[in-house]
């Protein structure tokens, strides 16, 4: 198998940490590309040339994070990172989608941000880094409930790890941590883990 990535992409991140944790390495070859160049590779598997993108066992291209992870985590060894229980498998989706949505703001702020000053618009920067908090806040509220743990490993702690850490590092004048114990916390126990480490943004 073939998973295209660009190593700052949270999004990629979260699929190399699955492909470590499930024990998936020697059966997945990362290739960085560089999507805004119009990777001739990437294209030719994805028509919107972004990534990650999967090119599976049977050969067919997968182009969205979570199937992505769904699809390794059927293949990998281990633990499931989403439970088969119809309950427990939503609540892992819903704090998954969570931490995807915290991510979108901020990439939409690093696109937004990257235009001419002249072109920025103020009112959508402020919108999107509001909603960007609050869907912060929102998973602060599911650690403390318990709802993502690190200590049970799955999709929706590793989105939420995932997430804080890359808007630690490309927002870094924003503070995420403050009024966020639980966050903090969860960031800290899973960058120890070896998964995390060896997929960390330079």
């Amino acid at each position: 198998m073939k998973l295209y990535i660009t190593t700052p992409s949270p999004f990629a991140r979260k699929c190399r940490i699955v492909i470590r944790e499930k024990g998936l390495a020697a059966r997945v070859e990362e290739i960085a590309v560089d999507p805004y160049a119009n990777a001739p590779e990437l294209l030719a598997t994805n028509p919107v040339v972004q990534v990650p993108t999967l090119i599976a066992e049977d050969g067919l291209p997968i182009t969205d994070s979570p199937l992505i992870c769904d699809y390794l985590d059927g293949l990998g060894e281990g633990p499931g990172l989403l439970p088969q229980d119809r309950a427990d498998r939503l609540r892992v989706r819903r704090m998954e989608t969570l931490g995807s949505a915290a991510l979108e703001m901020g990439v939409k702020l690093v696109l937004e941000k990257r235009r001419p000053e002249q072109e920025r618009s103020p009112s959508w920067i402020d919108r999107w880094t509001l909603n960007m908090g609050r869907a912060l806040d929102a998973m602060e509220a599911a650690v403390q409930s318990g709802d993502i743990a690190a200590d049970s490993l799955d999709l929706g702690g590793i989105t939420a790890g995932v997430a804080v850490a890359w808007i630690g590092f490309r927002h870094p004048d924003y503070d995420w941590r403050t009024g966020r114990p639980g966050l903090v916390a969860l960031s800290q126990t899973l960058e120890a883990r070896a998964s995390f480490i060896d997929t960390r943004p330079a």
